[in-house]
């Protein structure tokens, strides 16, 4: 009765759906047509996904989400509303554990279902796929067979998020280790119930939910250290007995693709993790050292590091400069400041926001850190005779309107930037130097003339990145007499500031997450008539503050006093030791 009930819904919309008994045959190559209907894709990008499915053997709605042609909440609607069945938002519901155990959370993962509720005869159960066959009989061959099976819809992405959360909960660190202990270091090809696998999934996992941009494993006489670096800063989290160790990297090798047998070399891999239903891409780096190797493990994650340039953390002045900048036809655009300062997050999302189907956009890195949509990108190989500067060469025979070039490093690069920015291309690149004005004799060391450099620069931009105080514990405490001169310094006043003592939200550190502190100068007619002259830094400074330019540490101070960051996390950041009343001032 329910899948005629089912067809009869879908007659309304679809002629031809009396022929079909639903949810028990697989979808149609209609599905395609519908999303292409809907405007979710294109008939090309339906045409490509077909050619890859074949290729694969994925089902067509796990092929345009890997290929990025549709999102996986999307989808998960659409599937429903064909299907004929509701979609349901597992956030809002509690499945019943029992029944999971009963399924069990290996084989929820292997067909993307989950049983949800059993009542009397009916079982009620969610599918990513609501026409997977394989699925359903699965989920018949563990309950019995009287049952019927009530077909729901979710998302494969909060599927996946939900039994990552569950195996928070039912594996611990210290349950892991133990078992670790009776049953041996893992074998090369271990099963995936072995304690040193789930060992490394736990701390993946963990990473990845506390938003570690990196994973320290460092040996020492007796133990190893397990470190997070979070919003910039190094934080142990396990310290585990040297015994340990060989498994560990054992496995970290396994997963990277690197030689296992080989523990005097330097190493480089990398590996894709499905976590919380988002793909995940790891950079595993080995280092010989005086106790074992060394592995430092970055995570990648695209979602999260792909920030909109709004919600970067600039200020709302900065932003419409930085706006300002990006939307100049030609010139070049420089990002300066420390490794781990956020400039390559801060180009991409500047890219983002300007990349349409009418531009070509082309970009030399070193490496490419994330594959952006639209974006033709080009890993740097100097061993291969592939520099930055034979890069622009190449690049500007490819008819580009757009060029980003990862780091001007030496004089044929700066050379070939300043041609290309010349030529009429817009081109973002990055530099090291202290701050943006910083950023000229830099670029004149490298033997840019000035007469010439002028005219050909849209924007200089200096960045940092400073750690925010959590909210949950921030509170008003008075300032110190240190503080107080400090402050007069900069010709500010202020009784009290913010500060936060920790708590479980923040793990105890006061601080959560990272926010930018900047200087934007637009290259405005007077400053160019003024760099061609050769003009000092002092008159280059005194007409940008007459433009509204403000510092780094004008910036950073209004953050302090609006209470996101602290002053001691602002010094760290940034040189306070200089006012801005003198001329020249940083």
């Amino acid at each position: 009765m329910k899948a005629k009930r089912v067809a009869t819904m879908q007659n309304d919309s679809d002629d031809d759906a009396d022929i079909i008994t639903l949810p028990t045959l697989r979808a149609p190559i209609r599905f395609g047509e519908r999303l292409i209907r809907e405007n979710i894709i294109t008939p090309d990008e339906l045409h490509i996904a077909l050619l890859e499915q074949k290729k694969n053997g994925a089902m067509l709605g796990a092929t345009l989400t890997a290929l990025g042609f549709c999102d996986q909440e999307t989808l998960a609607r659409q599937l429903a509303s064909h299907a004929g069945v509701s979609y349901l938002d597992l956030s809002q519901i509690q499945p019943d554990l029992n029944l999971l155990r009963q399924f069990t959370a290996a084989a929820a993962r292997r067909y993307m279902a989950l049983p949800l509720s059993l009542s009397q005869d009916t079982l009620a159960v969610a599918l990513a796929d609501p026409f997977d066959l394989m699925a359903q009989d699965e989920i018949r061959r563990c309950f019995p067979r009287n049952v019927t099976l009530l077909i729901h819809v979710i998302s494969a992405g909060d599927l996946l998020t939900f039994l990552d959360r569950l195996g928070e909960q039912t594996d611990t660190i210290d349950l892991l280790l133990g078992e670790l202990e009776n049953t041996g270091t893992a074998p090369a090809q271990a099963s995936q119930d072995h304690p040193i696998i789930r060992l490394v999934d736990h701390l993946l996992a963990d990473a990845h939910k506390l938003g570690a941009s990196d994973i320290h494993f460092a040996p020492e006489e007796s133990f190893a250290r397990i470190s997070f670096r979070i919003d910039g800063t190094l934080r142990q989290v396990r310290a585990v007995h040297l015994t340990h160790w060989p498994a560990l990297s054992h496995r970290l090798k396994i997963m990277a693709g690197m030689n296992i047998a080989d523990t005097r070399s330097i190493q480089d891999g990398r590996f894709q993790k499905q976590l919380q239903g988002n793909a995940i891409d790891f950079r595993v780096a080995i280092m010989p050292t005086v106790w074992g190797e060394t592995i430092v493990v970055r995570l990648l994650d695209h979602k999260r590091s792909l920030v909109p340039l709004d919600d970067l953390g600039y200020s709302r002045a900065a932003a419409e400069r930085l706006k300002l900048i990006a939307q100049k036809p030609q010139g070049i655009t420089l990002i300066t400041g420390p490794t781990g300062s956020g400039k390559t997050t801060t180009l991409y999302s500047i890219l983002k926001q300007i990349s349409t189907l009418d531009v070509h956009i082309a970009t030399l890195e070193d490496p490419v850190e994330y594959q952006l949509d639209l974006i033709r990108q080009t890993t740097i190989q100097d061993d291969q005779g592939l520099g930055f500067a034979e890069g622009v060469r190449g690049v500007l025979r490819m008819d580009p309107d757009i060029l980003l070039i990862g780091e001007i490093r030496d004089p044929d690069t700066a050379g070939m930037a300043l041609r290309a920015a010349m030529t009429g291309h817009q081109v973002y690149t990055t530099l090291h130097s202290s701050d943006a004005l910083g950023a000229l004799p830099r670029l004149m060391d490298l033997g840019l003339n000035p007469r010439v450099l002028a005219g050909n620069l849209s924007g200089l931009i200096a960045q940092r990145l400073v750690r925010k105080l959590c909210p949950h514990c921030a509170h008003e405490r008075a300032v110190t007499d240190e503080e107080h001169t400090l402050l007069q310094m900069h010709d500010m006043e202020k009784q009290t500031l913010a500060a936060a003592t920790g708590c479980a939200a923040c793990g105890y550190t006061g601080r959560m997450g990272r926010t930018v502190i900047a200087e934007v100068l637009p290259l405005t007619t007077a400053l160019d008539d003024l760099i061609a002259a050769g003009a000092p830094r002092g008159t280059l400074y005194d007409e940008a503050r007459k433009e509204g330019f403000t510092t780094m540490q004008q910036d950073g101070l209004a953050k302090v006093f609006a209470g996101e960051i602290s002053l001691g996390d602002l010094r760290r950041a940034v040189d306070m030791s200089r006012g801005f009343s003198s001329r020249g001032a940083a």
